[in-house]
């Protein structure tokens, strides 16, 4: 399909955006936000909601934890209108793409290690995605024709060829972005040593094959953005999609929510004998809504604005983690 009739095909179709928990531990409330939110946009706005399990992440993937994410996700109110998709089951349309992006020389294979990369430059990782800034030391001398199936077993990691341009989209919730991809990460990885396709190159071929045309998700990655922006028009999808990133929910040193912050998950709240009414009551409070009284999936859908969403992360505190299982 030509990209004006994939665009016109688009306009014509039902805005849809998804929820896609990652099975690499159980879902916190700072998880839990976020899907609220995602679904209550969906549900007042009259999108469709696909589900998918962003499983390519095979080292961190806890076995049983994509059955504990949509347990919790279903027993918090919430529901979807697809089948469950399973990111590992596509594989092979991400290799096509990966063959793609080599036989246009818009890829090209990295032999280097993390650690090198680290001894070369002066860079911390982004928060989010743990990736170094990459000073294109395997980059060609000029773009060539690769053939990605024959290297794919020697051990090479992928990268984008990175043009150096600033994108500019608009976020719903922090408006005009303009992002130089080649000055934060530089030339970024698609493809792992392991020739699995990375998080970034997957994620744009999953949500075009699912019609995604809103992405709701945390502000951690808004910069991904710009680079899924890139990847998209490479691969010759379109570059429409609105995007709305929401305010983490940090911990009181201001990273994402892990073991270290306390109880957070929603299968420790539960299993606490929390009601689900009282998770969606302390998460109505984060989200602008000033009573924080008890509510379900429903009341909260009727009643939340996503303009008085506050554009500041919520820190949580144990105080406030306390008062959630006392229910005070």
């Amino acid at each position: 399909m030509r990209s004006t009739d994939a665009e016109s095909a688009r306009s014509r179709q039902r805005r849809a955006t998804r929820l896609a928990p990652s099975p690499t531990g159980g879902l916190h409330l700072g998880n839990a936000r976020t899907f609220l939110v995602t679904w209550t946009l969906a549900r007042q706005r009259g999108w469709r909601i696909a589900f998918r399990i962003d499983d390519l992440d095979s080292p961190r993937t806890k076995p049983g934890a994509d059955r504990a994410a949509i347990e919790d996700l279903r027993w918090l109110g919430l529901d979807w209108d697809t089948e469950i998709d399973y990111q590992s089951g596509r594989l092979a349309d991400y290799e096509a793409a990966l063959i793609r992006l080599a036989a246009a020389g818009l890829i090209y294979p990295c032999r280097c290690t993390r650690t090198q990369i680290a001894a070369r430059i002066a860079s911390a990782p982004n928060e989010g995605d743990h990736e170094l800034c990459y000073g294109g030391f395997c980059r060609p001398a000029a773009r060539q024709p690769i053939d990605f199936v024959s290297l794919k077993s020697s051990g090479v990691a992928w990268r984008f060829w990175t043009p150096n341009e600033t994108v500019e989209f608009d976020d719903q919730i922090f408006g005009r972005q303009r992002v130089s991809v080649a000055e934060e990460v530089g030339d970024f990885l698609v493809a792992n040593k392991q020739g699995c396709a990375s998080y970034q190159l997957a994620v744009n071929l999953d949500d075009e094959a699912a019609g995604i045309t809103d992405v709701v998700r945390g502000d951690d990655l808004l910069s991904s953005t710009a680079r899924q922006w890139l990847l998209r028009r490479a691969l010759g999808l379109p570059c429409e999609l609105t995007y709305w990133h929401l305010p983490l929910v940090v911990g009181t040193d201001g990273m994402r929510l892990a073991k270290r912050h306390g109880a957070t998950r929603i299968s420790e709240l539960r299993d606490a004998g929390v009601p689900a009414v009282r998770i969606i009551g302390a998460i109505a409070a984060w989200c602008g809504l000033d009573d924080g009284k008890p509510r379900s999936a429903a009341k909260f859908a009727e009643d939340f604005d996503i303009e008085k969403l506050p554009r500041q992360r919520v820190v949580l505190t144990g105080e406030m983690l306390d008062a959630i299982y006392r229910g005070s």
